[in-house]
């Protein structure tokens, strides 16, 4: 019989990491249970993971297609917009999870596991939804004559992308929201707000040419969106440089991971 050996000294970055893994069927076990628990008791049922992103589309497609007619670069504003939707909302649905620490106080104060397997599981489900829309997306684009071409193979590097940048916020968020609930609150709602400067809806020729760069340099989720309908689409390449600013995600990716697990082993005292 394995034995674990649990110490108050503070695990190292990749002592953290195998825990992690040690553990890994906790991330399976609570991403089953919370796809379960969200639509168990609704109407609709899981059906509501389609449902959802149709209404979206609906409003936006009425909004600014109908009303003011968004110049899309000659692509039907559905598919213009549902891509920039699979994005925005996958982005923002693993954010929105950042308090389940706070949901889950028996877990975290009675059974040993690394809190972060939380996180981990959250981002599944909204993985798991960002996996229905996708199906929708390449329904829609059949249904308007559009075919993935050989760019469709940079679609695990976009996943990747899109999960790295809301992890990183997450695990941030929850390890500072510990000690300062009210964090929980506010950088979700500043995160929702974003949408108006992240081209979901609309496109960036609408910017003035002397702010795009900036636009993309200062917001990964804009040249995430880019990148994703160049390769749907095969609209305007993006520049690569643009894609400097996932370095530093990385960097304090890893760095929030140190900082979380250092957290840990305090963390039942405040939830």
């Amino acid at each position: 019989m394995n034995r674990k050996r649990i110490t108050a000294e503070n695990d190292t970055f990749f002592q953290y990491l195998k825990k992690i893994y040690q553990y890994r069927s906790l991330i399976r076990v609570f991403t089953l249970k919370d796809i379960k628990s969200n639509y168990s008791q609704t109407l609709f049922g899981i059906l509501w993971v389609i449902i959802k992103p149709l209404i979206i589309l609906g409003m936006f497609t009425l909004f600014f297609d109908k009303l003011i007619e968004l110049e899309t670069e000659n692509i039907p504003y559905p598919i213009y917009a549902f891509i920039g939707m699979t994005v925005w909302y996958y982005f923002t649905n693993i954010i929105s999870q950042s308090g389940t620490l706070f949901n889950n106080n028996d877990l975290v104060k009675k059974i040993y596991f690394p809190k972060i397997i939380l996180l981990f599981s959250k981002t599944l489900v909204g993985f798991f939804e960002f996996l229905v829309s996708f199906i929708i997306l390449m329904g829609l684009m059949m249904v308007y004559g559009f075919f993935p071409s050989w760019k469709i193979i940079f679609l695990p590097l976009i996943i990747i992308m899109i999960t790295l940048s809301g992890m990183t916020i997450s695990i941030w968020l929850s390890a500072l929201s510990i000690k300062f609930r009210d964090l929980q609150h506010i950088v979700p709602q500043l995160v929702n707000f974003g949408i108006w400067f992240t081209p979901v809806f609309y496109p960036t020729t609408i910017i003035p040419s002397p702010y795009q760069d900036w636009l993309y340099y200062l917001n990964p989720l804009a040249s995430v969106i880019h990148f994703f309908r160049w390769i749907l689409l095969g609209t305007q390449t993006p520049n690569l440089f643009y894609f400097i600013s996932f370095i530093f995600i990385l960097i304090f990716f890893c760095l929030g991971v140190r900082f979380f697990s250092k957290l840990e082993k305090n963390m039942a005292d405040y939830v």
